[in-house]
């Protein structure tokens, strides 16, 4: 698509080709200010020329080789596409606007994209004309009126931010004044308004378009968890909507607990997340200059060393009574300090702490400790420091350094902000301004690194991607999917609120985005299965192939075998009584004729015939069944619980105390034979079952495929023990 440009009217930019661009990566020229263009436009470098917004938005659909099946990967779907494009128009009829949400809201009920199941222009132009049509459609997406339609748009616009957000420029030019909301707004953000000079209002303080550089700084002391998820995602949210960068840093000053483990495992999760980085840094970088200015401070009178013993000194900073060392000459501070680098026996009896004020109400404003002596070995760096800065020293020193405009934090660090900007004051460096957000709790969950590294050196979990950890690893080895991930943590915004919250809405969000497309399969558990023998079955098993989704055609056919012996759960077969009609899913309806019991009373076989004419609205049961075949595979369906019985554990709490000791229950199951093609993280739905992700595909008969279980978001029921 070289050698095009696309002019069009000042007043109506095409929003739908311009996102169609911008998602493709066309390189096409953009001219918004030909006058004499009445529609828009493409025009060649030939001189040849197309014109009408549904004419150019096909054209990209059908050249974008970076976007397979942006226009259909087939005739059928192309058409699918056409109807869409051309529906897309409606929503520019003010009348007509509500009635066309509401068809498209029930259209999406169990559908990801409007046709296929991969982004296309027929989802392109429905999105552009929903975020022209400005104020209108951001009170609908606020009222939850159109559930579905918001889940879509939503959804696009996180998945598709970057380029998506360039559509502003543009709409920024429209009459009603209004700038496409390109990714959802929590109700503790506003609306994007454009002022008369085209710039946007923001919610950070202070920023400027373009200008915002932010930092996700986690210490390599563990893998990321949902909490940290939640910070680096903000962080990747308003660098896009800013259009600024974000920059990765490790906060590695503490070499007792950090390894290159966590730093190769950190990078790993960022990845999963999606967070786009400029570069990657360490505070260990900047150790030469932190030294330096710790020895400025000292100098200026700002820091003196301290060798109180440690619990002397927590008391005096609660009591607010000065050390005996605070002050200290400027050489007997300087002598000390020598120590301390040294690593000599008087040096580790020390610290560096910071002149602030000890009277203050604020504890965190009571001369904090900037340095500590401690003659470790970094992970990254050996043995070439004995002294290390504490976070409240280093961070807001590294913040100004790298140029960062906006520190997003957790509300737990509150109290430390007025610390944070005196210590910059103290610095003499540029002021990086604060922004804080909730941390994000969750009931029956240890967001403590130190308590997560308690389970794992106890071995009560299998490592940091348990899935019953709350990690980045554990909760997608569990089934979540990042997109679910992303738009929980986005729904709630940069919101200051506290809220203990449950792992339903997660779960229930993540339900939405996996139910439909994963294929269906069907599991039988092992112990009381009961065989059904159908005197009038086949008496040569056959095979029929069926679809894995009946909604969903990408999801593939299966291979099902039909047989005059099927086996059926116990539970369902105790459940039946003699003349009793039932559904055999998949197959169609059979009358039980024969119910064997043992002395205790459990069925251990029934005999029946097919009535396939019957209808299956009129029975009770609707069975899954498995035909008796040697190729039926073996299954672990796995199931979890909460590590901890205590709903919000607090900071002084013993983990021990709290340990869940049912947290895992294990079920042998036979699945159909089409599960050998299982991958590991494909996700599918059990018939009657639940939804699982196959954690341990297929290796040898003898061997079976492991399947965790995905909370589907009802009410959570404790396992109990075996």
């Amino acid at each position: 698509m070289e050698g095009i440009k696309l002019s069009f009217p000042p007043k109506t930019p095409p929003l739908s080709v311009i996102a169609a661009l911008s998602l493709s990566s066309s390189p096409v020229t953009i001219d918004s200010s030909s006058a004499a263009t009445t529609v828009p436009t493409f025009v060649f470098s030939d001189g040849r020329k197309l014109s009408g917004t549904s004419v150019l938005l096909r054209y990209v659909g059908r050249s974008a080789k970076s976007l397979p099946g942006f226009y259909g990967h087939d005739a059928f779907e192309s058409s699918q596409i056409d109807e869409w494009v051309d529906y897309a128009n409606v929503f520019s009829s003010g009348s007509e606007f509500e009635n066309a949400c509401s068809r498209v809201d029930k259209f999406l009920q169990s559908v990801t994209f409007l046709v296929g199941h991969s982004l296309s222009i027929a989802d392109v132009a429905v999105w552009s004309a929903l975020a022209g049509s400005g104020p209108r459609w951001e009170s609908l997406r606020k009222s939850k009126k159109y559930q579905n339609l918001v889940r879509w748009f939503n959804s696009i616009s996180l998945e598709y931010a970057e380029p998506l957000n360039k559509l502003a420029t543009y709409t920024a030019k429209k009459p009603s004044g209004k700038a496409v909301s390109a990714a959802p707004r929590s109700k503790d953000q506003q609306a994007d308004n454009v002022n008369d000079k085209g710039k946007p209002e923001v919610d950070l303080p202070g920023a400027e378009l373009g200008k915002v550089k932010l930092r996700f700084a986690p210490e390599p002391s563990g893998y990321l968890h949902i909490g940290h998820a939640k910070a680096a995602l903000l962080n990747k949210y308003f660098a896009e909507r800013y259009q600024g960068e974000v920059i990765i840093r490790f906060d590695d000053t503490n070499p007792a607990k950090e390894s290159n483990e966590f730093v190769e495992n950190l990078v790993k999760d960022i990845g999963t997340l999606g967070i786009k980085y400029e570069r990657v840094t360490y505070t260990s970088d900047y150790f030469p200059e932190l030294m330096n200015m710790a020895e400025k401070l000292m100098r200026e009178g700002k820091a003196y060393v301290d060798d109180t013993p440690r619990e002397q000194m927590q008391k005096e900073r609660m009591d607010g009574i000065d050390s005996k060392c605070r002050n200290h000459t400027v050489e007997e501070n300087l002598n000390l300090w020598r120590e301390m680098i040294a690593g000599s026996e008087r040096g580790l009896q020390c610290c560096v702490r910071g002149k602030l004020d000890m009277q203050d109400p604020n504890k965190a404003m009571r001369d904090p400790v900037y340095y500590r002596c401690n003659p470790m070995s970094h992970h990254r760096i050996g043995d070439k420091y004995k002294i290390y800065p504490t976070y409240d020293f280093a961070c807001p020193f590294v913040d100004s350094i790298e140029g960062i405009t906006h520190a997003l934090r957790s509300s737990e660090y509150h109290d430390r902000n007025a610390q944070y900007y005196k210590v910059l004051e103290d610095m003499g460096l540029r002021r990086v301004e604060i922004y804080e957000f909730s941390r994000l709790n969750l009931v029956y969950t240890l967001l403590s690194k130190r308590k997560l590294l308690w389970f794992v050196q106890q071995g009560l979990v299998g490592g940091w991607d348990d899935p019953r950890f709350p990690t980045v690893q554990g909760i997608v080895r569990r089934g979540l999917k990042i997109e679910a991930l992303i738009q929980f943590i986005l729904e709630q915004g940069a919101s200051k609120n506290l809220n203990l919250m449950e792992w339903d809405k997660l779960w229930t969000i993540n339900k939405k985005i996996i139910d439909p497309v994963c294929p269906r399969h069907t599991a039988v558990v092992e112990e009381r299965r009961v065989l059904l023998t159908l005197t009038d079955g086949p008496d040569e098993p056959f095979v029929r192939m069926i679809p894995k989704h009946k909604k969903f055609e990408g999801a593939g056919e299966k291979a099902t075998t039909f047989t005059k012996n099927i086996w059926i759960e116990g539970a369902d077969a105790s459940a039946i009584s003699v003349n009793e009609e039932v559904t055999l899913m998949d197959w169609g309806n059979a009358i039980v004729k024969e119910v064997t019991k043992d002395e205790e009373g459990r069925v251990t076989a029934l005999s029946g015939v097919l009535n396939l004419k019957g209808s299956v609205k009129t029975t009770k049961l609707k069975l899954t069944w498995l035909p008796e075949t040697n190729e039926l595979v073996k299954l672990t369906l796995t199931d979890f619980d909460y590590l901890i019985t205590k709903k919000k554990l607090e900071e002084d709490d013993e983990v021990a105390t709290f340990v869940n000791p049912y947290t895992k229950k294990e079920t042998s199951a036979l699945g159909d034979s089409n599960m050998r093609n299982l991958q590991r993280g494909d996700v599918i739905q059990l018939e009657r079952k639940g939804y699982y992700r196959c954690d341990v595909p297929f290796i040898k008969s003898s061997k079976p495929i492991v399947l965790f279980s995905i909370p589907d978001g009802r009410q959570h029921q404790p396992l109990a023990a075996n």
